[in-house]
């Protein structure tokens, strides 16, 4: 038997290792092309889809991005389509900025699409979150609805739309950041000049249908000190293993080294949510090699090859074509 403190050591070996994402080497991306604030579904045909920002540049520009995998960790297809023809009346229209989509599918087997929708006319410099439908298939065409379904334009907008489907209580929700640093006084994304702007991330309950409201938005996270400029890019996660919410965020400027994916946990859903100490999940310089990695999106891993049931996520980071895809495989601490 190991001595009494050897067997401390490793305890607290093994807890600190659970706080980390679980892989043994560098990171490369999963898919070698700009493709930003990726959102994950595993459709019911066991198909990864990852959705991502607006492609605006090359022969083929496309409002929303998509490309399919067996698995989260691939090998990832980029497929050629524009699964969001048109974003809706109230944008600026095809080829304006859409960003950071999310993909739910309803009991009926419809789905829906979150969008952070640009405004037309004066009010192009805000976006809003916007909301299509498709019938029967999760690569569209997406039909959008004919207004916005959060624009608090006096708040700065809103973006980073995740839906969520609690599996406790089968309720829905949608969680997404408003864009308070639209609004700020300059610097590192518009709001490092005092004084600096709120950036909450907010959490709005809605019907089966995915789109309707029902009850009052709560503010479940809001920016410090420590974040730098905002918080943003939310998902929100059940973790059985420890019986916990999961709220994945980035905080500081997308376009800095200092951006990371972060977790925060609850009891409840609708919060109080708790950081972890021990900082970043991933970031730049943490060995995993991804520089100003975000915009994290959870998925339950399950596939063939021995892993079982475990969590992954997908991420964009800097790459020589812009901000690729990168995933790995996570363990939760609650600490």
């Amino acid at each position: 038997m190991l001595p009494t403190l050897v067997t401390l050591l490793l305890l607290l070996l093994l807890l600190h290792l659970s706080l980390l994402p679980l892989v043994t080497a560098t990171a490369s991306p999963l898919l070698n092309r700009d493709f930003p604030d990726p959102s994950i579904l595993h459709d019911s045909s066991g198909t990864y889809y990852a959705f991502a920002t607006s492609l605006l540049t090359g022969p083929s520009p496309k409002n929303i991005q998509v490309a399919s995998a067996p698995s989260p960790l691939g090998p990832w297809t980029y497929l050629d389509i524009d699964p969001l023809p048109n974003p809706g009346s109230w944008t600026s229209g095809p080829g304006s900025l859409t960003w950071a989509p999310s993909v739910v599918r309803l009991s009926d087997n419809s789905y829906v699409m979150y969008y952070s929708g640009q405004l037309s006319g004066n009010n192009s410099a805000y976006h809003c979150i916007g909301a299509a439908k498709s019938t029967s298939s999760v690569t569209g065409p997406y039909t959008p609805l004919s207004q916005p379904i959060a624009c608090p334009i006096s708040q700065g907008g809103a973006i980073d739309p995740a839906g969520f489907l609690d599996p406790l209580t089968g309720k829905r929700y949608l969680v997404y950041k408003v864009d308070g640093n639209s609004l700020g006084n300059g610097g590192s994304c518009g709001n490092s000049v005092a004084p600096q702007v709120p950036t909450p991330i907010v959490l709005q309950p809605v019907a089966d249908d995915g789109v309707t409201f029902v009850g009052e938005r709560v503010t479940i996270l809001d920016r410090t000190e420590e974040d730098g400029p905002l918080v943003e890019a939310p998902d929100l996660w059940f973790d059985w293993g420890t019986g916990t919410y999961v709220l994945f965020y980035s905080n500081h400027c997308w376009s800095e080294e200092g951006y990371s994916v972060n977790y925060a946990t609850s009891g409840e859903v609708t919060g109080v949510y708790k950081r972890a100490s021990k900082g970043s999940l991933v970031a730049t310089g943490d060995g995993l090699g991804v520089v100003a990695p975000g915009g994290a999106s959870a998925v339950r891993r399950v596939d063939g090859d021995g892993g079982g049931n475990r969590t992954s996520i997908v991420f964009h980071g800097n790459c020589g074509e812009g901000r690729c895809l990168f995933g790995v495989d996570v363990s939760i601490g609650l600490s």
